[in-house]
C-alpha cells in the first residue's frame, strides 16, 4: 500500500497493489517519474509493456530503473503525452496521473471496460477510485440512492455506465478519458470534468461492418489464430503463478488450448463441480483438461458451499448487482487463487461470435416484420388491458403469452433486443418515483451503419451486458480473493478483428460461433467441445424454494421492504407470491430484489 500527497495542490493518490510484475520496491505505487512531474496510480496491466519500454529506450533514450509495466506506462505519459500514450497500450487499466506542471489530474478506463472506475464530486473535493468504498470512505460522502438508476437496476440486473446507484456519482465509460484542469480556477473551486473518447468501439465496429475480411473462410480462420495465439501469450507473462478458468465450453477451451500449445509444462486449469447435473460442466473440463494434458483442479461444492457466500456479496460488489453466475464465479476464483496468482478466462467469446442463445432473436425478426401495423397496435392494447392479469394468472405459461403480445407490439429492433435481454420488463412498478435514464438501448435513434441484426446484437451485448454485467462480475469475484483475471479474447485487437467478419462464419447452418468453434477443433476433438451451452448458471429457482426460503422471506417481509424508502410493497410481494403460487415469476427478478435488498442492509 501506498500514499502520495501533495498538500500545497491539494490532491492525494492511494493505491493498494497486488504484485504482479516487479514484485520488488521499485514496482511500488503510487509512482512518480524522476523529475516528479507526473505521479501514477493504476489498476491492472499492459501487457505490450516490453515492446513500448524498448521504443521508450530508443526514442527518448527513457532510463528505467525497474521491470514494471507501471514505469513504462508513466514513461509512455512523460514522453509521447496521455493520449497518444493511451493509444498505444494493450491491456486492462484504470487510472490516475496528476501532472503537477500543469496541475491537471487525468482519469483513464481500458478500451472494453475491464477496470472499473467511479468518481463523482463531493462538497469541495472530487473523489476516484477502483471501488466506491473508496469513495465512500470521504467524511463528506453523502450515499443518496438514486431511484433512477435503480429503476435502471431492475431492467438490466446490473447498473448501466455511466450511472451509479449514488447520486453525483459515475462510472467513466470504456475507452474514454476525464481531464480536470485547475489552470487559473480559483483557489477551493472545482473545475467541470472534461471527457473524451480515446477509442470507440462504434467506430470500430462501423468501420468493420464496411470493411469485411474479403480473404477465404481458411484465411480468416488463419489470421484469427495467429491474432488469439499472440494475445494469450502477452497475457502469459507475469512474475507469479498463473492458471485460467475451463468451464469445457468453446471460449474457455479455445483460451486453454492456445496457451498450453504455448507453454512448455502443463498449464494449471481450474473448475467448479455441482451436483445438480443440470448445472454441472466438470465432466467435460475434465476431458478437455486430459486432452490437452493441463494440470487439472476441479472443486465439488453442494447448495451449502454456494449459499455460505451470498451475505459477502454486497461487501464485494459496492453496487446492487443481480447476476447469479457471481456465487459460481466467486467460488472458481477462489478456488483458483489457493494455487495461482494471476488467471486467463474466456469471457467475451459469446459477444464477439455470436454465442448466445438470443441470437436465434434475429432469425425469428423476419417473420415479426412481415405483422401488419395494426395488428401490433392490437397486441400492444390487449398487453396493457385487462387479458394482462388473466395471463399471469395463467402461471408460466400465460407470462410467456403475455411476453410474446408485447413483443409483437414493439416496432424496431433494438426496443425487441431491449425487451428480451431486460430481466424486469416494468421496473418502473418497482421503484416509487423511478423514471429510466437513457442508455446504449433506448432513448433517441440507434446508431446507423451496425450491419444485420446478428451485428447489431453483438454491438449492443458489447457495449452494455459485456462491460456492466460479465466483466464486473469477473473483476469483483476475483478481486475480491486476490486473484487477477486476464481476459485473451478482449484485447481490443480482437474486436477489431471480430467486427470485420462476415456473420456467415459466426453462424452457420444453425451453428453459433462457428468460426471460434472450428479455431478450437485444430486443438480439441469436436466431439469433446460441441454441446448444448449452459451458461455458468446456479439454480436459483430450487434455491429459493428451498434453501434459501427462509432467508428470502425475511429479506422480502414487507415492514423490511417499506423501510428501503424506495420500492413499492405490493408489487415486491406480488412478485414473491406468484413466483411461490407458480404464476410465472421469474426468479432471476426476484434475485435482483433480493440483492437489492441484502445490498442495502449492508449500504444503504
Amino acid at each position: 500500500a501506498g500514499v502520495w500527497v501533495d498538500e500545497r495542490h491539494g490532491i492525494a493518490l492511494a493505491h493498494r497493489r497486488l504484485s504482479i510484475l516487479d514484485l520488488s520496491p521499485s514496482g511500488h505505487q503510487p509512482m512518480s517519474t524522476p523529475d516528479g512531474r507526473f505521479v501514477l496510480v493504476f489498476n491492472g496491466e499492459v501487457y505490450n509493456f516490453e515492446t513500448l519500454k524498448r521504443a521508450l529506450s530508443e526514442e527518448a533514450g527513457y532510463a528505467f530503473r525497474g521491470r514494471s509495466d507501471t514505469e513504462v506506462v508513466l514513461a509512455a505519459f512523460a514522453v509521447w503525452g496521455v493520449e497518444q500514450a493511451l493509444r498505444r497500450f494493450v491491456g486492462m487499466y484504470a487510472l490516475a496521473l496528476w501532472d503537477l506542471e500543469r496541475r491537471t489530474l487525468y482519469l483513464a478506463r481500458d478500451r472494453i471496460g475491464i477496470k472499473p472506475l467511479y468518481y463523482g464530486r463531493v462538497g469541495c473535493a472530487f473523489l476516484f477510485g477502483s471501488e466506491l468504498k473508496a469513495l465512500r470512505a470521504h467524511p463528506d460522502f453523502e450515499a443518496r440512492i438514486d431511484p433512477n438508476v435503480l429503476t435502471l437496476y431492475f431492467r438490466h440486473g446490473y447498473i448501466p455506465a455511466p450511472y451509479a446507484i449514488y447520486e453525483e456519482v459515475h462510472k467513466l465509460e470504456p475507452g474514454h478519458l476525464l481531464v480536470l484542469k485547475w489552470g487559473r480556477v480559483p483557489e477551493g473551486v472545482l473545475p467541470e470534468p472534461e471527457i473524451r473518447t480515446y477509442w470507440s468501439l462504434l467506430d470500430v465496429w462501423r468501420e468493420g461492418v464496411a470493411q469485411p475480411f474479403p480473404g477465404s473462410d481458411d484465411e480468416i480462420l488463419g489470421d484469427l489464430d495467429t491474432l488469439l495465439r499472440q494475445a494469450v501469450r502477452e497475457r502469459m507473462v507475469a512474475d507469479v503463478p498463473l492458471g485460467a478458468f475451463l468451464s469445457g465450453g468453446v471460449d474457455s477451451s479455445t483460451v486453454v488450448a492456445l496457451m498450453q500449445v504455448q507453454s512448455s509444462r502443463p498449464v494449471k486449469t481450474f473448475s467448479i463441480g455441482f451436483a445438480d447435473p443440470r448445472y454441472d460442466e466438470s465432466g467435460p473440463a475434465r476431458a478437455v483438461a486430459a486432452h490437452l494434458r493441463t494440470d487439472h483442479t476441479t472443486l465439488y461444492v453442494g447448495p451449502r458451499e454456494a449459499l455460505d457466500i451470498v451475505p459477502a456479496i454486497p461487501r464485494h460488489w459496492d453496487e446492487p448487482f443481480g447476476d447469479s453466475s457471481q456465487i459460481p464465479t466467486y467460488l472458481v476464483s477462489a478456488l483458483t487463487r489457493r494455487h495461482v496468482t494471476v488467471s486467463l478466462s474466456g469471457d467475451g467469446g459469446d459477444e464477439l461470435f455470436a454465442g448466445y442463445q438470443r441470437y436465434r432473436l434475429a432469425a425469428r425478426w423476419r417473420y415479426l416484420d412481415r405483422v401488419p401495423s395494426k395488428v401490433r397496435e392490437v397486441a400492444g392494447r390487449l398487453s396493457r388491458g385487462r387479458p394482462r392479469r388473466l395471463l399471469k394468472m395463467a402461471g408460466l405459461n400465460g407470462a410467456r403469452a403475455l411476453w410474446r403480445l408485447e413483443a409483437l407490439a414493439i416496432s424496431d429492433f433494438r426496443s425487441l433486443y431491449r425487451y428480451f435481454v431486460c430481466l424486469h420488463k416494468h421496473p418502473v412498478s418497482l421503484v416509487k418515483g423511478g423514471h429510466e435514464l437513457t442508455t446504449w438501448l433506448s432513448g433517441g435513434p440507434p446508431p446507423e451503419d451496425l450491419g444485420d441484426r446478428i451485428q447489431q446484437m453483438t454491438f449492443w451485448d458489447l457495449v452494455t451486458y459485456l462491460p456492466d454485467d460479465i466483466l464486473t462480475k469477473v473483476d469483483r469475484a476475483s478481486m475480491a480473493v486476490g486473484l487477477e483475471a486476464r481476459v485473451p479474447l478482449l484485447d481490443h485487437r480482437v474486436v477489431a478483428f471480430a467486427a470485420r467478419i462476415p456473420t456467415r462464419l459466426k453462424v452457420r447452418n444453425g451453428r453459433y460461433k462457428w468460426i471460434l468453434r472450428e479455431l478450437l477443433h485444430r486443438y480439441v476433438p469436436a466431439a469433446l467441445v460441441d454441446r448444448p451451452k449452459k451458461g455458468f448458471a446456479v439454480p436459483v429457482q430450487s434455491w429459493l424454494e428451498t434453501d434459501l426460503r427462509e432467508w428470502a422471506e425475511q429479506l422480502l417481509e414487507p415492514r423490511h421492504v417499506r423501510a428501503t424508502g424506495l420500492l413499492n410493497v405490493r408489487a415486491v410481494r406480488r412478485l414473491w407470491k406468484d413466483f411461490r403460487r407458480g404464476r410465472g415469476a421469474d426468479p432471476s427478478t426476484l434475485w435482483t430484489i433480493l440483492m437489492f435488498l441484502a445490498w442495502f442492509d449492508r449500504w444503504g
